[in-house]
């Protein structure tokens, strides 16, 4: 037997194995990001700097310049809108 190829098919099969974890170590911490960012924006206390805190004539209108629809939407949406787009949430 070709111990050559033995170490090859040796070598690839833990490339393998150590590729497979770390997609699933890096999908597990998206998860936590996502979960985490959904907990920020759950309630109007909990994102109270963005939402509570910050003029409502600026805010629809910084909105409605980046193109966020602001009409009958409440303003925790809009202000979700407007974070993701600006890269607030750094990797979506």
């Amino acid at each position: 037997m070709d111990v050559s190829r033995r170490h090859f098919l040796s070598r690839s099969l833990l490339k393998i194995a150590g590729d497979t974890l770390a997609g699933f170590r890096q999908g597990v911490r998206e998860a936590k990001d996502r979960e985490a960012f959904d907990s920020f924006f759950s309630d109007y206390e909990s994102c109270y700097a963005l939402t509570l805190a910050y003029p409502d004539d600026i805010l629809l209108e910084t909105a409605r310049r980046e193109g966020i629809p602001v009409d009958g939407r409440e303003k925790i949406d809009i202000v979700k809108d407007l974070f993701l787009k600006k890269g607030g949430y750094g990797h979506r």
